[in-house]
């Protein structure tokens, strides 16, 4: 993918013509190369043997199970885990830890990942989310936007292309829109729909024929008036 921006690239500058779409889409082939192999926001985790025992006091060793893809195994967590201390002695170490930072139990807790420079000094490097037992890793600010932009130009692009298909040049007309919705209304007309008539032939003729069998047998009577 990435070859083909490069080629593509290389022929508008050849052409004197580039867009900044083509630059938008080489950024973003080389960037989500580079995450392609260590991007996790498209994944979860959950074992749900710990669901029913989740709190603030066992989610965090919950977050540490080997299998969670989210772990990473060489934070200060593990050092403090295998020397039995307590998380205290977090902030008095340099490196790579884990800490809660919001619980709302028994459905929602906040994981943040951050690198401690010093007791007072530290650097998020990314949060994750868990509920119900299930765990996310939030997205972080430059994906959000990578995603709004590239489903902004998808669309614009998109809207060009249907608009450019409409337009139309002669050199005596000039431009013009020829929209195909107006041309395939004009072929198909509704038809005018056949008056029906009230009665046909044959359901004339069989009502007179009764009307008369009825007036043979009960002729009017005609009163004299005096």
């Amino acid at each position: 993918m990435i070859i083909l921006s490069c080629f593509s690239l290389k022929k508008s500058f050849a052409e004197n013509v580039i867009s900044w779409a083509d630059i938008w889409i080489l950024w973003h082939d080389v960037v989500m190369m580079n995450h392609l192999n260590d991007n996790l926001l498209g994944i979860s985790w959950v074992d749900s043997s710990w669901i029913p025992i989740l709190n603030s006091g066992s989610v965090l060793d919950y977050f540490s199970e080997r299998s969670n893809p989210f772990y990473d195994r060489t934070c200060n967590n593990e050092v403090v885990k295998m020397q039995r201390l307590t998380l205290e002695h977090l902030n008095q170490m340099v490196g790579v830890e884990y800490i809660l930072l919001h619980a709302q139990e028994p459905i929602l807790f906040i994981i943040r990942k951050q690198q401690r420079q010093s007791p007072t000094q530290v650097i998020p490097l990314a949060d994750y989310y868990i509920i119900a037992g299930v765990i996310y890793q939030a997205p972080d600010l430059g994906s959000v936007i990578n995603s709004r932009v590239l489903t902004a130009v998808h669309g614009i692009q998109s809207a060009f292309d249907e608009a450019m298909s409409y337009c139309r040049y002669h050199p005596s007309k000039g431009y013009w829109w020829h929209f195909k919705d107006h041309e395939e209304q004009d072929k198909v007309k509704p038809k005018a729909k056949r008056k029906e008539e009230p009665s046909s032939i044959f359901q004339r003729q069989r009502v007179d024929a009764l009307l008369l069998d009825l007036r043979q047998k009960f002729p009017p009577k005609f009163v004299q008036v005096e």
